[in-house]
């Protein structure tokens, strides 16, 4: 560990109300460079690191001149964020992609898509499988877009088109999100508020599920409409409910950290048991609307940028091998399923199984976890850290950089795909190309989520962030209708539940405490109200658009999900506006 700076007696202390005193209007001056993301990516559609950068220049004019923070200091905030956004964010994705490459060389993933054609081969039931009961399991394991980018692949082998398989993959990643990566956004959010984070689990544990148990029921929706929610609305009404009393019960009474796990796992097993005695009609004419709209994407996403699992090389093949790669009739995969073995189904599963293997070491056996994160790395920004004060007068910590290099969830994927490649017979030849191939690819992923996280630390440290919270906090008892688009608006800036909380657990508890309602009700719709902006995050719309071969096309997604994110921040608005009052006897009563 580096030492951190002493405080410097000129260090920068935000203003909450720079703008002559006026917190309205200070407030709405902070909004801005947020708009611009918005504005940009949602209407004018440019590319997505395009709007990001022009964004962190926005930030650092309004930090400059409104705020009244050194230029210098501005400028040394981005570059923090920057790095983050790169180490340990953009290392998760990139790992996670090239362990799938890796089974996409290997042939191996021919048969996982024909081993979930075996539970079913329904593209509708397919989606729930996989983006909600799958990618709960990565969300609980990893975090930070890790479920984002594999599942998003994985629909796309399974015959989805890329914008579809997207928008459904960000919106299965909602439900499981306040307890992911081991209940980490949590666990934060008691950290900084000395509340027992089993309490705060407790409470969000009471207000998820109330999501999660409609989740699969909208991703049928979003797959095949209001035909898709008739035809299949049984098991899509049972997996929901299945994993949000599940998630309900682990949150209460069994253990945080292993919330998603429980649920996802539950979520599974159900949908499996219910399909041996119970299949939904239709599915034919589903595959055929998914399949014109497939060619439709794929021409267009060859036109713009090489998607990222492209051909069984994986490298820049263009259309032709992209629609080799994805247009597998229905006959042809029905005949590698029947013809699968026990042996080549544990195959199949392999490198899936060793990530919920080394995860769950790495994060669940206590001296593991303690000797990876003593590893960790803390480094005080040059020129930043102790230069830099929160708005309340204290030295503000996130100007130390934490360098996880050993204990990230990205090493450990790293750890995987190489188990894989020797497991798989891939030379470490052919597993070096694909690191080299798949950086290459992702190369505007990088700058986009760079430039997302630079906005981020400008927007924080220079105060913009506490700015518009303590805004939406003033509105006294009402605020506990408003208190989740606070995490909704954190999530949406820095695509992580957990830097919501560490921007507004804190906030939360002050403006609960002032208006005289449960902090610890507020604290929790902090988390709940985070997990459904990080569909709407730059940051995971570009691991979304990278994972499916639409870089540069950010803003065709974001149109995809904003209104599903709207409405879903307004139903948690309702439902924790609700818990204040009328509806305070839902809350667990050992916490109370």
């Amino acid at each position: 560990m580096i030492p951190a700076l002493a405080i410097t007696t000129d260090a920068y202390q935000p203003d909450l109300a720079p703008l002559g005193g006026s917190l309205v209007g200070s407030a709405l001056i902070a909004l801005i460079p947020l708009l611009t993301v918005f504005v940009t990516l949602g209407w004018l559609r440019w590319k997505a690191h395009v709007a990001g950068l022009t964004a962190v220049a926005v930030a650092i004019l309004v930090a400059v001149l409104v705020y009244r923070m050194p230029p210098g200091l501005a400028v040394l905030s981005a570059t923090e964020g920057a790095v983050f956004g790169l180490f340990p964010i953009m290392w998760i994705v990139f790992t996670a992609i090239v362990l799938y490459q890796i089974t996409v060389v290997s042939g191996r993933f021919e048969d996982l898509r024909a081993t979930f054609h075996l539970i079913s081969d329904d593209p509708r039931i397919q989606a729930i499988i996989i983006a909600f009961c799958f990618g709960g399991l990565l969300e609980a394991l990893a975090g930070f877009g890790a479920p984002v980018a594999i599942t998003g692949v994985m629909l796309m082998a399974l015959g989805f088109s890329p914008l579809r398989a997207a928008a459904v993959v960000l919106l299965a990643n909602t439900a499981p999100v306040a307890f992911g990566a081991i209940g980490t956004p949590i666990i934060t959010a008691g950290a900084l508020t000395k509340i027992p984070y089993t309490e705060i689990g407790a409470y969000v544990g009471h207000q998820t599920p109330f999501i999660a148990a409609f989740v699969p029921l909208l991703l049928v929706l979003m797959v095949d409409g209001r035909r898709g929610v008739r035809q299949t609305w049984p098991v899509a009404v049972v997996v929901g409910v299945a994993f949000a009393v599940a998630q309900w019960i682990s949150a209460t009474y069994i253990s945080v950290e292993l919330t998603d796990i429980i649920a996802s796992l539950v979520g599974l097993a159900v949908a499996v048991v219910f399909l041996r005695f119970w299949q939904p009609v239709g599915k034919e004419a589903a595959h055929a609307t998914l399949a014109v709209e497939r060619e439709r994407d794929l021409v267009l996403a060859a036109a713009g940028s090489v998607a990222t699992a492209t051909g069984k090389g994986g490298g820049p093949s263009g259309a032709k091998s992209a629609t080799a790669a994805y247009a597998v009739s229905a006959q042809e995969l029905e005949t590698r399923a029947r013809g699968l073995t026990k042996g080549r189904i544990v195959m199949a599963l392999f490198p899936y199984l060793i990530v919920i293997a080394v995860f769950s070491i790495a994060k669940l056996v206590a001296p593991v976890k303690a000797w990876l994160a003593s590893t960790d790395l803390k480094i005080p920004w040059p020129g930043l850290d102790g230069n830099v004060l929160t708005a309340t007068g204290a030295k503000n910590t996130s100007t130390v950089y934490t360098l996880p290099w050993l204990s990230g969830p990205g090493t450990s994927l790293l750890i995987c795909s190489l188990i894989t490649a020797v497991v798989y017979g891939v030379t470490m030849a052919a597993w070096g190309k694909e690191l080299k191939d798949t950086a290459y690819k992702m190369r505007f992923a990088f700058l986009t989520v760079s430039s997302v996280l630079a906005l981020a630390y400008v927007m924080n440290l220079s105060g913009q962030t506490i700015t518009v919270g303590t805004w939406i906090a003033g509105t006294g008892a009402a605020f506990a209708f408003f208190s989740p688009v606070l995490g909704w608006i954190g999530t949406a800036v820095t695509g992580s539940d957990t830097s919501a909380n560490a921007l507004f657990a804190t906030l939360q508890q002050t403006a609960a405490k002032g208006a005289g309602l449960d902090p610890t009700l507020l604290v929790a719709a902090n988390t709940s109200g985070g997990v459904v902006g990080k569909m709407i995050s730059p940051q995971n719309l570009t691991i979304a658009a990278t994972a499916v071969g639409l870089v540069g096309r950010e803003s065709d997604i974001f149109r995809k999900v904003i209104l599903w994110s709207v409405g879903l921040i307004i139903v948690m608005c309702l439902l924790v506006g609700l818990q204040s009052t009328v509806l305070a006897w839902m809350l667990p009563e050992f916490v109370k």
